[in-house]
């Protein structure tokens, strides 16, 4: 893919004068050009972006080589060229489209600041190579990769835990696949459609405490799948403002319960197990066969503290802190087992990505649960489709990967990801289908729909 690099190249010596000094001002930014740049990359021409800063030409191209795992040929009137900080950006566009980039860019007064700068290549190397010719760098895509990776991994070392750090940083650079899509399904066949035509719509009651903030996106996917979503806090329950008797499912959703404090679902959990009114409440919904049940995140680990009301979640382990002992933010990979699940009928062996947000995500056996006997849902794989077992391809160091959980006959399922915010593609990043369309993980709460029917 050609690079197209916009903005002003030029390079500066001290005491000298830039060769071009007309450097366009931020605050004087065509409205229009604004418009037509987002017409380019939503989705369009446009396959990749980063702006020319610390580092210059050098380090954007770097950059964008790391994250895209590919070779690059660049060619610079000189090696200082590279390192201009300037105002400017390198663009990576598809070569049928170079010639639309750049009449854009022309028709607003840019093409004496534009050149095409370089390609793509396989061969996992950055070449840097004069005008006239001569070679001026060729140098080890991983290498690269290693050194500009170095001082963060020195830091995180005395930070965070050392194994993972040094995990980490082998893994930067390598000749790896990247995450993938790959569905065993048909994401855009939706299931729950002939039971939504019916118009009933069951009730599914999305539980909430002080500070989870999932709830709303947990909300519309399963009003999309053709549930009524009640926002019910722990209070409504508490005071009897809601009665779990009437809901068919229950959600406990993700986000920062009393702060994220360390053993925030713990805390959730006592506030049902500490109250006889509400533990029966809870046990008497998990007993009932025409129900299912879904804790995300926190609410995977305060639906693991109440496992013993459970029926069928007696080998659960509990949740507790990362090994890397850092809240972990990130697109990790994921693979559905196949398992009794409700949640994930028909996507055994799918492998997709999925946000994962939590501090407390590390599958603990030594204090409940049995390894060998629990019902596995799904688990974070490496870049080969093997068990993660490092990180942060398995960013919590839970046991082979393990993050989801599912009770004997599939009523309950307790997962650390989160589905719910990336059920559509506009919320997922890293995607191939249209940005409109429901990503593969609405499957799930469709799937729930069906079940209920």
């Amino acid at each position: 893919r050609p690079s197209t690099s916009s903005g002003n190249a030029t390079s500066t010596s001290p005491g000298d004068e830039p060769r071009n000094s007309a450097r366009p001002e931020t605050n004087d930014a065509d409205p229009d050009l604004k418009a037509r740049w987002l017409s380019l990359s939503k989705p369009g021409p446009i396959a990749a972006y980063h702006d020319r800063s610390d580092g210059g030409l050098w380090a954007a191209a770097c950059e964008m080589a790391f994250a895209g795992a590919t070779g690059l040929e660049l060619e610079v009137t000189d090696l200082a060229s590279l390192f201009s900080e300037e105002l400017g950006v390198l663009l990576a566009v598809h070569p049928e489209n170079e010639a639309e980039v750049l009449r854009v860019l022309a028709d607003h007064g840019l093409a004496d600041l534009t050149s095409v700068v370089g390609l793509t290549t396989p061969d996992r190397r950055v070449h840097v190579r004069a005008t006239g010719g001569e070679e001026l760098l060729n140098e080890d895509l991983r290498d690269l990769a290693q050194a500009w990776d170095e001082v963060s991994w020195r830091m995180t070392k005395l930070r965070d835990n050392p194994e993972c750090a040094d995990e980490e940083h082998a893994a930067f650079g390598a000749d790896t696949p990247g995450l993938v899509t790959e569905p065993t399904y048909d994401p855009t066949d939706d299931i729950a459609a002939p039971f939504i035509n019916t118009g009933a719509r069951p009730v599914v009651a999305i539980l909430r405490e002080q500070g989870v903030n999932s709830h709303v996106e947990t909300a519309y996917a399963f009003a999309a799948a053709g549930f009524d979503s009640y926002d019910v806090h722990m209070t409504d329950l508490q005071n009897g403002r809601f009665d779990l008797g009437d809901a068919i499912g229950l959600v406990a959703g993700g986000g920062f319960s009393y702060g994220d404090t360390l053993g925030a679902g713990e805390g959730w959990a006592r506030s049902i197990l500490f109250n006889p009114a509400l533990t029966e409440a809870f046990a008497a919904f998990f007993a009932r066969p025409d129900t299912f049940g879904l804790g995300i995140c926190n609410g995977c680990q305060m639906f693991a503290a109440v496992a013993d009301i459970i029926p069928g979640a007696e080998a659960w382990p509990v949740f507790t802190r990362n090994r890397s002992e850092q809240f972990e933010g990130r697109l990790s990979q994921v693979e559905i087992l196949d398992s009794p699940s409700l949640f994930f009928a028909g996507m055994a062996g799918s492998k997709l990505p999925v946000a994962v947000a939590h501090g407390e995500g590390l599958a603990d056996f030594s204090v409940r649960g049995d390894l060998a006997s629990v019902v596995r849902a799904g688990r974070f794989i490496d870049a080969f489709g093997n068990p993660a077992t490092t990180y942060p391809a398995n960013p919590n160091g839970s046991p082979d990967g393990l993050t989801a959980v599912t009770t004997i006959d599939g009523r309950f399922t307790a997962m650390m990801p989160h589905p719910e915010r990336v059920a559509r593609n506009a919320q997922l990043s890293l995607t191939p289908a249209p940005v409109g369309q429901e990503s593969p993980w609405q499957r799930m709460f469709r799937n729930a729909r069906v079940w209920v029917d």
